[in-house]
Formats: C-alpha cells, sequence, structure tokens
C-alpha cells in the first residue's frame, strides 16, 4: 500500500437508485520505484499501479490496489532457485466514522495477495507464503493520522513472525496551490527470534501537486534506518535512502 489515502483526490459521486450517496474512484499511476514502509518492493526499478475505491456514506468501504513487484523473484536469485510472484493485489475492508468535529477513527481488515507466488521455494525449510493478512486501526486529529497495523499471518515472507506490528505517525498539510506536504514516521517491529533484527524506523516526506482533471504527481524522500547487511539483495540495498517520483490519475 501506498500513501494514496492520504494525497488522494476527491473520487466521483454517484447516487444507486436512491437517497443513499456513495463513492466510487479508480486510480491508475506508475512511480519510479515501489516503496512500502520504507523498504523497496520492486528492486529500485519503476513500477506501473492503479486501484479502485468504493465508500458508502454510512462509513463502510472496500477497495483493491495492484503493483509490479519484484522482490519474490530476487530473493529466489539469491538463493539460487526460480520463483514466481511480480504482482502485489491488495484487498481491504473497513469503517470510518467521527467522534468529534477534529476527532476520527479507521478500523479495517488488508489482505497482501501475491498472486501465484512461489516464496516458499527460496526457502523450503520455513516453508512461508509472502501472503499477509493484517487488521489496522488510526486514529485522525486534525492533520495528524496514528495508525497501527497487526499481522494476523507470517508477515511478507517471515518464518514465524505473526503478530508482527507496524506504528505509523503521519501528518497531511495543505500549503495551498493545489500543493500538500505529507510528513511519515513508522516502526516495522517483526516477531520471531530469528526476525528481531529485520524490525527497522522508517520516514518520509511527500510533496504532492494536484494538476486538475484527477491528475496528480509526488516526490517523496524515503528511508530507513534498517541495517545494510540484512536488507542486501543482490547487490541492491533495498533500505537506503532514496527519492520516489509518482505520477497518478483518479477517476
Amino acid at each position: 500500500m501506498n500513501l494514496k489515502s492520504k494525497i488522494a483526490l476527491a473520487a466521483l459521486t454517484l447516487t444507486a437508485g436512491s437517497s443513499v450517496m456513495a463513492q466510487l474512484a479508480y486510480n491508475v499511476g506508475a512511480v519510479s520505484e515501489y516503496r512500502y514502509r520504507g523498504i523497496a518492493q520492486s528492486a529500485l526499478a519503476p513500477a506501473v499501479q492503479g486501484g479502485v475505491d468504493y465508500a458508502h456514506s454510512s462509513g463502510f468501504y472496500v477497495g483493491a490496489w495492484g503493483s509490479q513487484i519484484r522482490w519474490i523473484k530476487e530473493a529466489g536469485t539469491a538463493a539460487n532457485v526460480e520463483t514466481k510472484g511480480d504482482v502485489e493485489l491488495d484487498l481491504y475492508g473497513g469503517y470510518k466514522g467521527a467522534i468529534t468535529k477534529d476527532l476520527s477513527y479507521d478500523v479495517g481488515y488488508l489482505r497482501y495477495e501475491y498472486i501465484g507466488n512461489t516464496y516458499k521455494d527460496a526457502a523450503p525449510a520455513s516453508n512461508v507464503n509472502a501472503n499477509t493478512d493484517e487488521a489496522y486501526g488510526a486514529l485522525s486529529y486534525g492533520a495528524y493520522t496514528f495508525k497501527v497495523s497487526y499481522a494476523f499471518s507470517d508477515l511478507l515472507g517471515y518464518a514465524k513472525s505473526s503478530g508482527s506490528t507496524y506504528y505509523d505517525l503521519s501528518g497531511t498539510f495543505d500549503l495551498g496551490s493545489g500543493y500538500s506536504v505529507v510528513p511519515h514516521v513508522g516502526y516495522q517491529a517483526i516477531e520471531g527470534s530469528a526476525n528481531k533484527q529485520y524490525s527497522y524506523t522508517d520516514y518520509s516526506v511527500t510533496l504532492a501537486k494536484d494538476l486538475g482533471k484527477g491528475l496528480s504527481a509526488t516526490i517523496a524522500a524515503v528511508g530507513t534506518d534498517g541495517k545494510a547487511s540484512l536488507y542486501k539483495v543482490n547487490g541492491r540495498q533495498l533500505e537506503a535512502a532514496t527519492v520516489v517520483l509518482g505520477v497518478k490519475y483518479t477517476f
């Protein structure tokens, strides 16, 4: 998942044969590389992405989002085996509501599906799959949001990592003239005695520009404090700081 929920454009409003209102929005875009929680997912290469979101006026919502990835195949290359899986599909749903004028909440469930992946071939002894299930809850006050995500399955290919938790603090600030800025800091705690060394803090600052007619562009400075020796795969430092460019069309 990216920062789409924090910098999304207004969705198309529809009526469904009654006074009940709903929002349906589609998006398609590309990034210079796909970073998730600060870690490279596309082997430092560009990725095409897209999704669809449906939000009901009651507060319930569902959505799907997909991206090209390369990390599963890269894991296979590092282990001298061939692994399949070059598409990430995220399926999610939840409920949003307001507590007060300035305080709101969001709870939901997210499934990361790596279609047809054979990640376990890269580490047959662990017999772990890349697919992941998380529940999340968030509180927003004014421009600030604090979110916690909890993995009910092994997390993204880490064996015996159920219970891993991600803490996310961010803010969204309108700069005027179609510009907004989203600073973020997060901490990924990875469970399991062999996995704790992979835990890390990530940070980013994203500048977004609404170009009009559904088009937006972003530039983000992204980094982590992950251990370089642990996140070096096939000569690439997946945790290293970088700048990510993105463009998206929402309709």
